[in-house]
């Protein structure tokens, strides 16, 4: 038997499995009553951090589902998509968490990383760590999620509704960026050097980054975004690349079948890993590890807006998406973060103000 056929054998029978065991999932809900629950942070058994997009910051209780107002910061612009977007427990330091928001600057947003304590029940100590450059009049495309490697941390940022905003590196819009735990700027980061870009740019080219994961056991960094109308893409983000928005892509135009750039594909820029021709909307991402769901082990999960599901993507040993699935859908729900705890449960929020907990 050739190893083409093996392999395809092998593939066939892991969406196989993944379709046997995803029939036994369901969806506990944990929490409900929340306005648009942004983002996720898992503190212990008893308790998650949540955003709400409005502007505020809630203490969940994951026993009783009970929640309760920590923190109102001030100068949120909860214009649009904007508004208190992200939150994610430092890896550096303990008791801080990292928070982005669209931070309102003469009547237009901003996206910004702040930084907070969180310490016995009170979130204290707000502090802006860096305010980026991606101003705009439009109420659109913000980003934004957090994630860590072992020295530093990322977070993405979109076009601003702006489409030459993803090749213009003179702004932060249409980027992903990397600065250290105190925001400030690594001195390793790809055009230090280089006056024409930003120096907070890990990479650029990008639509709209809603999901953005490090994946510690491969050392990689994932992203997914919001193409056009089509055009969806799951990209692993490589140091100082262009993924091309608005110069390629593989999506139409919102008003009539015309596509969007030049072409799919160009030299010189990064193609993405996996499309979505219809969109599905994602507004999160994460590679899970953990026993509790092996049969999710190694894939990406993706919530799904528009398309409202839990999307599964299989990605093989050379970085290319292999399979996928579909979680969750009876539920209808806009599904918009996932959070995966310490113990590899999987939590994820909805726009409709609920708070689940995956179990069989």
């Amino acid at each position: 038997m050739s190893m083409k056929v093996t392999q395809t054998i092998s593939l066939l029978m892991s969406a196989l499995m993944l379709v046997s065991s995803a029939q036994a999932l369901e969806a506990e809900k944990v929490a409900s009553g929340l306005s648009v629950p942004w983002g996720l942070a898992y503190v212990d058994p008893q308790t998650m951090l949540v955003t709400e997009r409005q502007g505020v910051v809630k203490r969940v209780n994951l026993k009783t589902g009970k929640h309760q107002t920590l923190f109102t910061p001030e100068g949120v612009w909860a214009q649009g998509q904007g508004g208190l977007l992200d939150i994610a427990l430092s890896p550096f330091e303990a008791n801080k968490v990292y928070l982005t928001y669209s931070k309102d600057i003469g009547g237009e947003g901003a996206t910004t990383l702040a930084q907070a304590t969180y310490k016995n029940g009170k979130l204290t100590d707000w502090l802006d760590l860096f305010v980026s450059t991606s101003r705009t009049d439009t109420s659109r495309h913000f980003g934004s999620r957090i994630t860590f490697d072992k020295n530093s941390l990322y977070f993405s940022i979109g076009d601003r509704g702006v489409r030459d905003n993803g090749q213009d590196t003179l702004t932060h819009a249409g980027s992903i960026l990397r600065l250290k735990p105190d925001g400030s700027t690594p001195s390793d980061n790809p055009f230090i050097d280089n006056k024409a870009v930003l120096d907070e740019i890990w990479s650029y080219g990008h639509r709209n980054p809603q999901g953005l994961f490090f994946d510690t056991q491969s050392q990689k960094l994932w992203s997914i975004e919001h193409g056009p109308r089509g055009g969806d893409e799951i990209n692993l983000i490589k140091k100082g690349a262009n993924y091309g928005w608005p110069v390629t892509s593989h999506g139409k135009e919102y008003w009539g079948p015309i596509s969007v750039g030049e072409g799919k594909l160009k030299e010189g820029i990064e193609p993405p890993v996996k499309v979505y021709v219809p969109s599905i909307a994602p507004g999160s991402l994460v590679m899970y590890h953990g026993d509790k769901f092996p049969e999710l082990d190694g894939k990406l999960l993706a919530g799904a807006l528009k398309l409202t599901h839990i999307n599964v993507v299989t990605i093989n040993d050379v970085d290319k998406a292999v399979a996928e699935q579909r979680l969750m859908s009876e539920l209808g729900e806009r599904i918009r973060d996932i959070e995966v705890s310490p113990q590899g449960d999987i939590y994820f929020s909805t726009d409709s103000g609920n708070l689940y907990k995956l179990k069989r």
